[in-house]
């Protein structure tokens, strides 16, 4: 039920989506402190590049600590010291050791971005656009010392078809936040039901690595569509079109007839501007590029990159992969 007393609250996060999730919280319980990842180091001139959520968690006027582990017994006593009720975790990007999962007397809680048990791990939105998953959800997860096994109580699912990772990462994280309430109520009232994990349907959402998303000359058109879907600025997906490096924003497939008879025969590795359209060929067909940005410029309609380049209605435009593991 809504309405309890409000909690005392640590929270953990460091991506947009925790962020995201930080804000209702913070108006509905107190937020005595957020941890999260160490600044990062970015760029030649060595600038450091705080993490979403301890920009939002200044903006709000909450402590913030960013420590590089949790298992020195020092940092474990400053924790413990805020005496929270519950901490709550939403992609903090470390695992908690047994001595800090210990400290609230109301047990910690995760906002994990699937519907588990499926996409345990660290890029749960992103495994399930790749996988082509119809539908997608998120979970709060009572927390323990195995990666993502503990009993979940509150369990919300989306329509997952045709969005990308960063129109799903909103949405899981404003569901989230609604699920984390009613989970924090129910768990101050004594009254959350848990639900244990189905052990035999586990997958795992693994990182994505560097230059994973990045267009294959062996990719077919869905594929290709998927690693685009997938991408974001941490995780572009890019490719070389007409010799210039660029991030693919958006791309389809083609199943209009002028965009066919435009695409026609194309093989893998050329690329085609018809119609005003940009193409490349992939293994098993074109996909239309409807977005583009081309290394140190803005993003562009495919219609503007194609009209900017020399000989564009001519044969002999190609594509290739961009190696940048």
């Amino acid at each position: 039920m809504l309405g309890q007393t409000r909690m005392r609250v640590v929270f953990m996060g460091t991506p947009a989506f925790a962020a995201r999730i930080l804000k209702p919280l913070s108006q509905a319980h107190d937020v005595v402190a957020v941890y999260t990842r160490p600044d990062a180091v970015r760029g030649r001139g060595r600038k450091t590049d705080p993490s979403p959520v301890k920009a939002a968690a200044e903006e709000l006027g909450i402590p913030v600590f960013t420590p590089k582990t949790l298992r020195d017994e020092d940092e474990q006593a400053r924790l413990a010291a805020l005496a929270p009720d519950v901490i709550v975790v939403a992609a903090y990007g470390a695992i908690l050791p047994q001595a800090v999962l210990d400290i609230p007397k109301c047990g910690c809680v995760n906002v994990h971005a699937s519907l588990l048990p499926r996409w345990r791990g660290a890029a749960p939105i992103e495994r399930a656009v790749l996988a082509g998953d119809e539908e997608v959800g998120v979970c709060i997860m009572a927390m323990e010392a195995g990666l993502d096994t503990g009993d979940f109580c509150e369990r919300r699912a989306v329509d997952a078809t045709g969005k990308s990772a960063d129109e799903l990462t909103c949405e899981l994280a404003d569901r989230g936040a609604d699920a984390l309430l009613v989970a924090l109520d129910d768990l101050q009232a004594g009254t959350a039901v848990w639900t244990k994990q189905d052990e035999s349907a586990v997958t795992y959402a693994d990182k994505i690595a560097k230059g994973e998303l990045n267009l294959s000359l062996d990719d077919e058109v869905e594929q290709a569509r998927r690693k685009v879907l997938a991408s974001s600025a941490a995780h572009p997906s890019k490719a070389c079109v007409a010799g210039r490096s660029c991030t693919i924003v958006r791309a389809a497939s083609v199943t209009d007839e002028q965009g066919l008879s435009a695409s026609s025969n194309l093989l893998p590795g050329e690329a085609r501007f018809a119609s005003k359209r940009l193409f490349l060929g992939c293994a098993d067909g074109p996909v239309e590029i409807i977005e583009i940005k081309p290394d140190g410029k803005q993003a562009m309609a495919a219609k503007a990159f194609g009209a900017g380049l020399q000989n564009n209605k001519q044969s002999g435009l190609t594509w290739e992969a961009v190696n940048d593991r």
